[in-house]
C-alpha cells in the first residue's frame, strides 16, 4: 500500500511497512529512519550498555586529541544523538573513534601552534565544516561511491591509524606527557623509557591486562573498557597515591556554551583541506560500521541518510566543543548484542552520557592518564588489520606493495597523502588491467578461411567472398578510457583491408574517450580511401558518438542495426568501386 512512496528518492518498500508510520512525517519525509516502539525494551538496555561502553572510550578518546576529556563527552553526545535521530542505520551508535580522534588531534595541535589563542576555536570551526562536507556527500548522493576504497588501501590505513594510536600512548603509559606527533613520540621513546614512572606503568599494563583476560561471562555484565576506568582509578587513589600521577582534572560540570565558527582568510585553504579530511574520514568510518550493522540485522541502510546524519551531528558538536564523530563499530555491536534495533538505542546512549556530563563530571577527574593510556592502546591494537597481515604473504606483490605504503605514508607523513596516493595507484592498476581485459575481447576479423562462431552463415559467406578485403572489428562488453589507445593499435597490426566494419552490437556502453578514439579509427581509414561501417549501437553508445559529431563523419549508408546487412553492403560497394 506504500510503494507510491519515495523517500530519499527511493520507494517505500513492504519490507518496511512495520515502521512505516514512525518513518513517514510531514509531507512524507522521513524524519527518523526505521524508528519504532516495539522495541523499546532492547533499545534501552542496548543504550545503556553503550553508553558504559563509550564512557571511558570518550574520555581517553579527548584526552588524546589534546582538547580535553570533556570534548570527548560532548563528541560522543552530540554526534550520537543527532546521529541517531537524522542517520540512515537505526542500530548504529556514533561518536569519537580512533581514526577521526588521530585526525583532531592533528588538526588541533596545528592551529594552536599557529595562533594559541583562536587555534582551538578554529579547530572546532574545521569541525563544523567537515560537517557540512559530510552533509553535503549525502545530499550529493556519494555515499555509494565512498566504500569503494579498494580493500588494501583501508587496510594500510587503518593499521596506520592504530599504530600511530599506540605510539602517542606509549609516553602517557610510562608517566609522561603525549608527545605532539609520531615522529615526536619515537625520538623521546628512549628518554620516556630512561625516566619511567613505575606507578603509570603498573596502572597502564593492569588496564591492558583487564582489556585482553577479563573473562567473557564478566564483560558481557560490565564491558571491559569500564572495568579497567574502575580498578586503575580506585588503585591509584588508595594504594599507590603517587602524587607523580597526571590525572584528567577538573571536568566542567552543566551544559556546554555554544562556540560560534571563526574564519581566518589567511589560514581558509588549510581548514577546508583538513575539513575535507575530516569529512572523508569520517564518511568512510561512519559506513564501513554501517555495513559491519547491516550484516548483524539483516537490514539495509541507507547511505546517503547516514551521511547527512553525521554531518549534522559532527556540525552540532563543532558548535559546542565536542570531538568529531563517526559511526562506532565497538559501540555498535555492543548495542545490536544488547538488544538495540532503532534509534531510540543511539538516543538514550547520548543521553545517558549527557545525565553523566550533567551530574557525574568530578567523579572522572580522577582518572589517571595512564589507565586512559592502556585502554586507547587496546584500541589501537584493534584497529590494526591482522587479519589481513597475517595473510600479507599471500597477497600479489601489488597488494602488499600497496598496503605497505598507505600505511608507511600514513604513519610517518599524513592521512590525506596516504589515502590520495592509494587510491590513485589502486585506480591506475585497475584501469590497466580492465583495459588489457577488453583489448583482449576485441575481435578482428578478416581471415575468409575460417568459420567464425560470432557469425552466422551468410555472414560467413560474405566475408569469404570478400577475400580479406572487408575487416570486421568486434567489439565485445563495455570500452572504457583506458582501452582507447589499445584499440587502435590493434587495428593498426591489420592494414589489408578496404573496408572496415565497427560491430558495436555487444557494447553496453562507451566514453568519450574511446569515442574520440573510434573518431581517429574512422578519419584514418577514410584517409587511407577505406569504407567504414558502424553497426550495432544502442542508444547509450549512439548518444555518445552523436554528441561528439563521430557520425556525421559516415553517410547514412554506413550505419546499420545488423551485421549482416552491413558486410552485404560493404562487399557490394567494393564490387561497385571495383568494376567501376
Amino acid at each position: 500500500m506504500f510503494d507510491h512512496v519515495r523517500i530519499y528518492g527511493e520507494p517505500l518498500r513492504c519490507v518496511d511497512c512495520l515502521f512505516a508510520r514512525q518513518r513517514i512525517g510531514v509531507f512524507g519525509v522521513q524524519l527518523i529512519s526505521g524508528f519504532s516502539t516495539s522495541n523499546i525494551r532492547g533499545d534501552l538496555y542496548g543504550g545503556l550498555t553503550a553508553a558504559v561502553v563509550a564512557l571511558p572510550l570518550a574520555l581517553a578518546f579527548g584526552v588524546s586529541s589534546g582538547v580535553g576529556a570533556i570534548a570527548g563527552l560532548y563528541g560522543a553526545i552530540f554526534v550520537g544523538l543527532f546521529a541517531a535521530l537524522f542517520g540512515g542505520t537505526p542500530s548504529q551508535v556514533s561518536g569519537p573513534t580512533g581514526p577521526m580522534t588521530v585526525v583532531m588531534a592533528a588538526v588541533f595541535t596545528q592551529f594552536v601552534a599557529i595562533d594559541p589563542n583562536s587555534g582551538p576555536i578554529l579547530a572546532f570551526t574545521v569541525v563544523i565544516m567537515g560537517g557540512a562536507f559530510q552533509a553535503l556527500f549525502g545530499l550529493l548522493r556519494l555515499g555509494k561511491y565512498i566504500t569503494l576504497v579498494p580493500f588494501p588501501v583501508i587496510s594500510g590505513f587503518m593499521s596506520g591509524i592504530g599504530v600511530i594510536i599506540i605510539l602517542l600512548q606509549l609516553g602517557p603509559l610510562l608517566g609522561h606527557a603525549a608527545p605532539g606527533g609520531v615522529i615526536d613520540a619515537v625520538e623521546a621513546l628512549p628518554a620516556f623509557i630512561e625516566q619511567t614512572n613505575l606507578s603509570a606503568l603498573l596502572l597502564g599494563l593492569l588496564s591492558l591486562a583487564t582489556l585482553f583476560f577479563l573473562p567473557r561471562r564478566l564483560a558481557t555484565l560490565i564491558p571491559s573498557p569500564l572495568v579497567a576506568l574502575i580498578i586503575g582509578t580506585l588503585l591509584s587513589l588508595f594504594l599507590l597515591r603517587d602524587d607523580s600521577l597526571t590525572v584528567i582534572g577538573e571536568i566542567p560540570t552543566g551544559l556546554p556554551s555554544l562556540q560560534w565558527p571563526t574564519f581566518n582568510a589567511d589560514l581558509f585553504q588549510e581548514m577546508v583541506q583538513a575539513a575535507l579530511m575530516l569529512a572523508a574520514l569520517g564518511s568512510v568510518d561512519s559506513l564501513l560500521t554501517s555495513l559491519v550493522a547491516d550484516n548483524m540485522t539483516k537490514t539495509h541502510h541507507n547511505s546517503d541518510r547516514e551521511l547527512v546524519g553525521q554531518g549534522i551531528g559532527n556540525m552540532v558538536a563543532g558548535l559546542f566543543g565536542g570531538l568529531p564523530g563517526a559511526g562506532a563499530t565497538m559501540r555498535t555491536v555492543v548495542n545490536i548484542r544488547a538488544g538495540g534495533k532503532t534509534p531510540i538505542s543511539g538516543s538514550v546512549h547520548a543521553l545517558a552520557l549527557l545525565a553523566i556530563v550533567l551530574g557525574a563530571g568530578p567523579l572522572a577527574e580522577n582518572i589517571p592518564h595512564a589507565v586512559l593510556a592502556g585502554i586507547l592502546i587496546k584500541v589501537g591494537i584493534d584497529i590494526i588489520d591482522w587479519k589481513f597481515l597475517q595473510r600479507l604473504h599471500r597477497a600479489p606483490m601489488f597488494v602488499v606493495v600497496l598496503m605497505l605504503l598507505v600505511f608507511g605514508l600514513t604513519v610517518f607523513v599524513d592521512l590525506v597523502t596516504a589515502v590520495l596516493a592509494g587510491v590513485f595507484l589502486a585506480n591506475i592498476i585497475t584501469v590497466k588491467r580492465l583495459a588489457d581485459t577488453q583489448i583482449a575481447a576485441v575481435q578482428v576479423i578478416s581471415d575468409a578461411d575460417d568459420e567464425h562462431d560470432l557469425l552466422n552463415a551468410r555472414e560467413n559467406e560474405v566475408l569469404r567472398q570478400a577475400a580479406g578485403r572487408i575487416l570486421l572489428y568486434h567489439f565485445n562488453g563495455p570500452v572504457s578510457y583506458g582501452a582507447a589507445k589499445g584499440i587502435i593499435q590493434k587495428l593498426q597490426q591489420a592494414q589489408k583491408h578496404d573496408a572496415l566494419i565497427l560491430d558495436f552490437s555487444r557494447v553496453p556502453m562507451i566514453d568519450v574517450s574511446t569515442a574520440m578514439a573510434i573518431e581517429d579509427m574512422i578519419v584514418d581509414s577514410q584517409a587511407a580511401c577505406r569504407e567504414v561501417y558502424v553497426i550495432g549501437t544502442n542508444d547509450v553508445v549512439h548518444n555518445v558518438l552523436s554528441r561528439m559529431q563521430i557520425l556525421r563523419l559516415l553517410p547514412e549508408r554506413c550505419l546499420h542495426e545488423q551485421r549482416e546487412s552491413a558486410l552485404e553492403a560493404a562487399y557490394s560497394h567494393l564490387d561497385k568501386v571495383i568494376a567501376g
